[in-house]
């Protein structure tokens, strides 16, 4: 929004705002937050920042976690949930002396790095990205654990299962979300409200619609862009939904499977190359049109694929998603036009500025620029090696993969069906995240320490699924 920070101060002074938010990202993929006076805006703090202690973010030690954070004025945003607030995220230093270097697992930088790297191969100077943005809105939730009781209840007045309990009668039926129209659409205005919110915090919204899961199930897919730029706004995409709909007197989440036997929320990845400009997917003699180079990308990513959804799916509940039977991929192939293959080729996408693929397995309950960083250098690890996808039995895969009989599906490799196989796979397989000094080591391994501290208290907690199965044996 500004180059400099006489600009900023003015566009405060005009705009009657008085107050600067700093929005940081920690280990998790959370906004936290610093707010101070306008006043304390100078060439100062663009150069030296401002200091706040790291341990309490996840992902510094704490006897190294003196840490200063430096704003980006091209971020800058009034703050749409308060009076008077100019808003904008930046970039976390490390203190040292002579001077600061970037902090290497801070999210944003490690993004940068990669954009960096993948520039010093030659392969690409940029990769072009489009998430979707799967979630649920929701009346009200309750939940909580104690020893002698756990409780989950979700209100949603749109669900199926609340055509007995009166109201309306517009009810959507089980599974059968898709597209839906007003009256059974509750949430239209609400969605509109968000996506125009989007656009004046100059995310572009391509589209929004009701998605397939009767309770409130939503989507709002944003125009592509670079791939540091659009971390950014995932981040804020994710900011403003959950805002506005608790202005709305609602709540919104991204959980990938918070209703049993529904249509779970994914963030699918639409991918591109440009080097010079040029797409580099594009080939009009290729299969689906697409270049080797393009093939080798999606080689990349489905040798991957088992360590990167340690990274693109990191909850226990990404993976009660990817599950057959509600078009999320549980196979590692490819395909064009096929919802069930982990990497889809649309089939609409035909020009060469344009012809694209999309990983299907993510979740927006991944940290975005991690998320991003690690496709990214799955794909150009998989140019670097020519990895042919058909050559390693991966497709394409042109038919209905849920289809298979068991003995096929055997034959065919699978994403991991748990958290655990999934961080078992990044231990044995993360060289490709830290070519280039991209992903540090020590981040890793703070990554994957974290997640199995995750599983092991939750995986303790009998659920009343297991009492349903068990209580009477």
């Amino acid at each position: 929004m500004f180059k400099t920070v006489h600009e900023a101060k003015k566009f405060c002074k005009d705009n009657d705002i008085s107050m600067l938010d700093f929005k940081m990202t920690d280990l998790d993929g959370r906004w936290r937050h610093v707010t101070l006076p306008v006043d304390r805006l100078d060439e100062d703090m663009m150069t030296y920042g401002i200091g706040f202690d790291g341990s309490n973010y996840g992902y510094a030690a704490v006897e190294n976690s003196d840490m200063v954070f430096i704003p980006d004025l091209s971020t800058a945003a009034v703050e749409p949930f308060s009076e008077g607030v100019l808003t904008m995220t930046g970039d976390v230093m490390v203190i040292g002396v002579p001077s600061n270097r970037p902090f290497d697992q801070y999210p944003r930088n490690v993004a940068k790095r990669a954009v960096e790297y993948m520039k010093e191969t030659g392969i690409a100077d940029k990769m072009i990205i489009g998430p979707e943005f799967e979630f649920h809105i929701f009346d009200s939730v309750a939940f909580g654990t104690e020893p002698h009781q756990s409780l989950l209840r979700i209100e949603c007045d749109e669900a199926y299962w609340n055509t007995a309990e009166g109201g309306t009668g517009h009810q959507l039926p089980k599974k059968a979300g898709y597209h839906a129209d007003l009256p059974g659409d509750v949430n239209f205005e609400l969605r509109n409200e968000m996506c125009r919110t989007l656009e004046n915090w100059g995310v572009k919204v391509k589209y929004h619609h009701h998605e397939v899961g009767s309770p409130a199930q939503e989507e709002i897919e944003t125009e592509m862009g670079e791939m540091t730029e659009m971390a950014d706004k995932t981040m804020i995409v994710k900011y403003v939904i959950k805002n506005m709909a608790e202005a709305w007197g609602k709540s919104a989440t991204f959980m990938p499977k918070p209703v049993l036997d529904e249509a779970g929320n994914g963030m699918h990845v639409h991918i591109i190359l440009l080097k010079d400009g040029k797409p580099l997917f594009y080939d009009e003699n290729g299969y689906a049109l697409l270049s080797d180079t393009a093939l080798h990308f999606i080689g990349g990513l489905l040798k991957h694929a088992p360590s990167l959804c340690a990274i693109t799916n990191p909850s226990t509940n990404s993976f009660k998603r990817l599950v057959p039977g509600f078009e999320a991929p549980v196979t590692i192939g490819y395909a064009m036009a096929n919802r069930s293959a982990v990497v889809r080729i649309p089939a609409y996408a035909k020009s060469p500025s344009k012809k694209r693929f999309e990983l299907r397995n993510p979740d927006a309950t991944c940290n975005p620029y991690y998320a991003y960083s690690a496709i990214l250098m799955a794909g150009l690890d998989g140019i670097k090696n020519k990895i042919d996808p058909s050559a390693n039995g991966w497709g394409p895969y042109d038919f209905n993969l849920f289809d298979l009989s068991d003995e096929e599906k055997a034959k065919i490799d699978s994403l991991p069906r748990s958290l655990d196989d999934a961080l078992d796979a990044l231990e044995k397989d993360h060289d490709y995240l830290t070519a280039g000094g991209v992903f540090p080591e020590r981040l890793l391994k703070i990554w994957i320490d974290k997640k199995r501290a995750e599983l092991k208290r939750i995986n303790r907690i009998p659920n009343a699924a297991e009492f349903e199965a068990y209580y009477s044996l």
